[in-house]
């Protein structure tokens, strides 16, 4: 899934992630940045992520435009 990052506090590693097609917040799981990149999010920056079994957001990656499968084929573009 990808999504932008709502909200994060790092001193607690609270967050949330909105996603990009269901418009839906997920928490971020408690391990959400072990083995990533991530030392820091900032609101708005969008990331990849997976759902671990309670519905958290976990294994944050980066996130890009190209990811959207943004149409190339509207006018404008």
């Amino acid at each position: 899934m990808q999504g932008v990052i709502k909200s994060f506090d790092p001193s607690t590693g609270d967050g949330v992630v909105v996603s990009d097609t269901e418009l839906r917040d997920y928490d971020l799981a408690v391990n959400a940045l072990e083995g990533s990149i991530f030392r820091m999010l900032r609101q708005g920056q969008r990331v990849l992520f997976e759902l671990d079994g309670e519905g958290r957001a976990t294994e944050l990656r980066l996130g890009s435009e190209v990811d959207l499968g943004t149409p190339t084929d509207l006018p404008g573009f």
